[in-house]
């Protein structure tokens, strides 16, 4: 079964049932939750899975890996 490593589906929902989806879904990856906008490094990296939120929470973009 192949992995995922995108999820739209997710933009609206609350960061943290998304970032527990997301591991739960990827197990190899991990999520990590930022206010958006914040300043994040460049590096491409294929465990992490950057969850941006705004100020109450939501879900602002489609979670993927990198």
């Amino acid at each position: 079964m192949k992995s995922k490593n995108s999820w739209p589906e997710l933009v609206g929902e609350q960061g943290e049932t998304a970032a527990a989806t997301i591991e739960r879904e990827n197990p190899l990856v991990t999520a990590q939750i930022l206010l958006d906008p914040s300043p994040t490094i460049r590096n491409f990296d294929c465990t992490r899975v950057w969850v941006w939120v705004d100020d109450k929470g939501f879900v602002t973009r489609t979670p993927v890996i990198g």
